[in-house]
């Protein structure tokens, strides 16, 4: 395993990281908590040191599972939870949709004190921002609070995971958490068939000195081998709302595969699978700290901690990829 430096802090970071979404949450299928708890112990034992959560995360067990899993690692993990979701005040909710977000000062830091509880720590390494609009970006009293509590000991940087899902003004979102706030570290969805977000970030974050993190780096199965044609949904895959209609299914799922074709180059005579080549691909951005993969069987966080021993991609490869992304792979851009 290799790792990154976030920004101008101490911290360092696997390059490839745990997203423990996947374990707390049922939308991968993982409903045994026992699974998820070995998985992380898994992903530690491999070189893992930085698992990102959120105190949404199935409503705290985000934050639990990982406390249960390695709470006698503290010193030797880097764990990066989220706030701004008010999930204590407001419990109901339909499937994926947003609950209110509450920025003030008071709420932040009770936020993070119940975040401490769950962890069992005293500190969180990376605490940021959960899905902001420009609005909260450009509250003063937000990030006033958001240093007290590193002058405090309590937080040792913080960030911005810019979502839910991609949109043209996360762009904006994470060139002004960077320019204005100076934040350590933004987080976007990037991967070879949605680079919209990247291609907007990253010169700023490589221009004053921030780092990005990465997910969905496999275009939520289109590139790991996972999602074929003939791939059905269950309704509690957070993924069935892209293929619930015929046209969407169309435009994502069958497109998408199409794109793939075209990038079997990246594995035929390489020593890399397209799902290690998919991680490869991001990890080529200097801006990058880390990616986080969506991991939910013992299979796929094999081979994605082996991306690390997998050769780099070429100029050449790069380039090539930069050629069919500019020609939308000779298709009609898919739905994102």
């Amino acid at each position: 395993m290799r790792y990154r430096k976030i920004g101008s802090t101490d911290i360092s970071v696997s390059e490839i990281g745990f997203g423990v979404w996947t374990v707390s949450t049922t939308w991968w299928g993982v409903k045994e908590e026992s699974v998820g708890i070995r998985m992380l112990q898994q992903a530690f034992e491999r070189g893992v040191n930085f698992f990102d959560t959120a105190d949404t995360y199935g409503n705290g067990l985000g934050e639990t599972i990982l406390a249960r899993a390695l709470g006698d690692k503290r010193a030797q993990l880097v764990i990066g939870t989220k706030f701004g979701y008010d999930f204590y005040h407001h419990t109901s909710r339909r499937g994926q949709e947003e609950l209110p977000q509450d920025w003030r000062p008071e709420y932040i830091r009770f936020a993070l004190e119940e975040s401490l509880k769950r962890l069992g720590t005293d500190y969180v390494d990376l605490y940021q921002l959960h899905n902001p609009r420009l609005e909260a970006i450009r509250k003063d009293d937000l990030f006033s609070t958001l240093e007290q509590l590193k002058a405090e000991g309590k937080i040792r940087a913080y960030g911005a995971a810019l979502g839910p899902a991609i949109a043209e003004r996360q762009i904006d979102e994470g060139r002004a958490a960077i320019e204005s706030r100076r934040v350590a570290v933004v987080q976007i969805i990037y991967n070879l068939l949605e680079q919209m977000l990247g291609q907007g970030v990253f010169p700023t974050a490589r221009k004053h000195g921030a780092s990005c993190l990465t997910r969905v780096p496999h275009a939520s199965g289109l590139l790991d081998g996972t999602v074929r044609e003939d791939t059905v949904f269950a309704e509690t895959d957070h993924r069935y709302h892209r293929v619930s209609t015929d046209e969407r299914k169309r435009k994502w799922q069958v497109e998408g595969l199409q794109k793939v074709n075209h990038l079997r180059f990246l594995t035929d005579g390489t020593g890399r699978t397209l799902g290690q080549a998919a991680l490869k691909f991001i990890l080529a951005e200097p801006s990058v700290a880390s990616v986080l993969p969506n991991i939910y069987n013992e299979a796929l966080l094999e081979e994605f901690l082996a991306a690390s021993e997998a050769p780099d991609l070429t100029d050449d490869e790069l380039a090539r990829i930069a050629r069919l992304y500019a020609e939308s792979f000779g298709l009609e851009p898919a739905a994102t």
